[in-house]
C-alpha cells in the first residue's frame, strides 16, 4: 500500500475521531495535544514507521514558524482591554520579571549542574523560558468578552514572550559563537534589542491598521466577498511577518500587534468573531501537525542517553522555577491601590503552573540548530528541549482540565 495514501488515511481517521469526540474529551483530563503526540509517535520509527523526521531539518522549522505566527496573531485579537499599563499589569510582570527569571535560572543551572558553557546555558534559556501559546488554549481567553485575569495574563504573555525570547536566543548564539563580549555586545544591543523590537512592533502597527483602513474604505463601494472575507486576517500575518523580517525586525513580535490593532479597529463584532474562529481553526490545523512531527522524532536511544539531564532541567523549571518566579513577580505590592494590582492567591499559584512549553521552544530549537549549534552540544541541547516539550504537553495536559474546573468554582473564577 502506498504510504502516503495510508498517511492521509490515519490523520483524517484521527481528525474525524478527536472531532467526533471533542464532547467527551473535554469532559477528560486530557489535551488533544497529548492525543496528537501518542499518534505521532505511532507513526514515527518505534510504530509503524510512516513518517521519517530528523531534528536538524529546515522543514521542522518553518511549520513551527508558521504555526506560531498563527497563533500569535490569534492571541493579538483576544486582547480586549485598553493600552493602558494599569490594564496590562499581570502581562507586564509576567514579561519583565518572569520570562528573565527563568531564564536566568535555567541558564545557572545548566551550567553549574549539566557543565555546559555559558553561551550554550543561556541558549538553553531562552529556547526554554517562552510559553507556548499553541498548546495552552484550555487556558487561554476563550472568547473576545471573556474578562479573567488568568486567562488574560497567560494570553497576553504567550503572545509576547514567544516574540520577546528572541534577543536572548541571539544573545546566546552570539555568545556561543565568541566569548569576547566587546565583538558582538554593541551590535546585539543596537541591532538585535533596539531596531528588531521597535520595528517589530512599528510594522505590526503599520499594517495592522492599514490594511483594516482600506478594508473599511472598500466596503463603502462594494463589501468583500463574505466567503473569503476570513482571508483578510492571514494576509495580514503573512505580508506583516514578512514585511517585518525584511527590515530585521521581529516577526513574532509584529504579528501579535498587528492582531491586536486588528481587534481595536474592527467595528463590527461578527467580523471579529469571525476572523478569530477562523484563525483559531488554522492553528487547531497546524497543532495537529506540528505534534505529530514531534512524536514521530522522539526516539528511545537519544531519550536514555540524555533523558537524566532532561528531567532535571524540566522537573526544576516546572515545578520549580516557573511556580516561584511567577509568585515572587505577581507579588501583591502593598501601595497598589488598583484592583487589578492584587492578584487572588488562586490566580497567583495558576500562573506559576500553567507555564506550557510546546511550539515555541521547538522553533528556536530548530532555529538555533541551522545557525551555529552543532555536533554533541546541538544534540544534547535538542533533546533536553524535546523531552522537555513532551514531559509540559503531558504533565499540563491531564492537569489543565481540572485545574481550570477548580479555579471556575472559586470566587476568583466566578467574578
Amino acid at each position: 500500500m502506498d504510504i502516503y495514501i495510508l498517511a492521509l488515511l490515519l490523520i483524517g481517521s484521527l481528525l474525524l475521531l478527536v472531532t467526533m469526540g471533542s464532547g467527551w474529551i473535554k469532559r477528560l483530563p486530557l489535551s488533544y495535544a497529548l492525543i496528537y503526540l501518542v499518534v505521532g509517535i505511532f507513526l514515527g520509527p518505534h510504530g509503524v514507521d510512516l513518517i521519517q523526521l530528523q531534528l536538524r531539518t529546515e522543514f521542522l522549522e518553518r511549520v513551527t514558524e508558521f504555526v506560531v505566527i498563527v497563533s500569535l496573531f490569534s492571541c493579538g485579537l483576544k486582547m480586549n482591554r485598553p493600552l493602558r499599563l494599569r490594564a496590562w499589569n499581570s502581562t507586564i510582570r509576567l514579561i519583565a520579571f518572569l520570562m528573565p527569571i527563568s531564564i536566568f535560572a535555567i541558564a545557572v543551572i545548566s551550567h553549574w549542574l549539566l557543565s555546559l558553557n555559558w553561551g550554550a546555558a543561556v541558549l538553553l534559556g531562552a529556547i526554554l523560558a517562552p510559553t507556548d501559546p499553541v498548546l495552552a488554549s484550555e487556558v487561554q481567553l476563550a472568547h473576545i468578552g471573556d474578562r479573567d485575569e488568568l486567562r488574560f495574563g497567560l494570553t497576553s504573555e504567550g503572545g509576547l514572550n514567544d516574540a520577546l525570547a528572541f534577543p536572548f536566543v541571539y544573545f546566546g548564539i552570539y555568545w556561543l559563537e565568541n566569548d569576547n563580549w566587546q565583538v558582538w555586545l554593541k551590535q546585539w544591543i543596537v541591532v538585535d534589542l533596539i531596531w528588531a523590537i521597535a520595528a517589530g512592533i512599528a510594522m505590526g502597527i503599520l499594517v495592522g491598521k492599514g490594511v483594516m483602513k482600506i478594508q473599511q474604505q472598500l466596503q463603502k463601494f462594494r463589501p468583500i466577498d463574505v466567503l473569503m472575507e476570513d482571508f483578510l486576517g492571514l494576509s495580514i500575518i503573512l505580508i506583516t511577518y514578512a514585511l517585518t523580517e525584511l527590515i530585521n525586525g521581529y516577526g513574532f513580535l509584529a504579528v501579535f500587534v498587528a492582531g491586536l490593532m486588528v481587534q481595536r479597529i474592527s467595528h463590527n463584532h461578527n467580523r471579529r468573531i469571525s476572523q478569530l474562529e477562523f484563525t483559531e481553526q488554522l492553528e487547531k490545523l497546524m497543532e495537529v501537525g506540528t505534534i505529530l512531527l514531534l512524536g514521530s522524532l522522539l526516539r528511545i536511544e537519544p531519550i536514555i542517553e540524555f533523558g537524566g539531564e532532561a528531567l532535571l532541567i524540566a522537573g526544576l523549571l516546572i515545578f520549580v522555577i516557573r511556580p516561584l518566579g511567577a509568585w515572587i513577580s505577581t507579588t501583591n505590592l502593598g501601595f497598589a491601590k488598583s484592583p487589578r494590582s492584587r492578584f487572588h492567591p488562586a490566580t497567583r499559584w495558576l500562573f506559576g503552573w500553567f507555564g506550557v512549553r510546546g511550539v515555541g521552544s521547538l522553533y528556536y530549537l530548530s532555529y538555533a540548530l541551522g545557525k551555529s549549534l552543532e555536533g554533541e552540544l546541538g544534540a544534547r541541547i535538542a533533546w533536553i528541549t524535546s523531552i522537555t516539550v513532551v514531559l509540559s504537553i503531558i504533565i499540563h495536559g491531564i492537569s489543565a482540565t481540572p485545574l481550570m474546573k477548580w479555579y471556575e468554582k472559586t470566587d476568583q473564577g466566578r467574578s
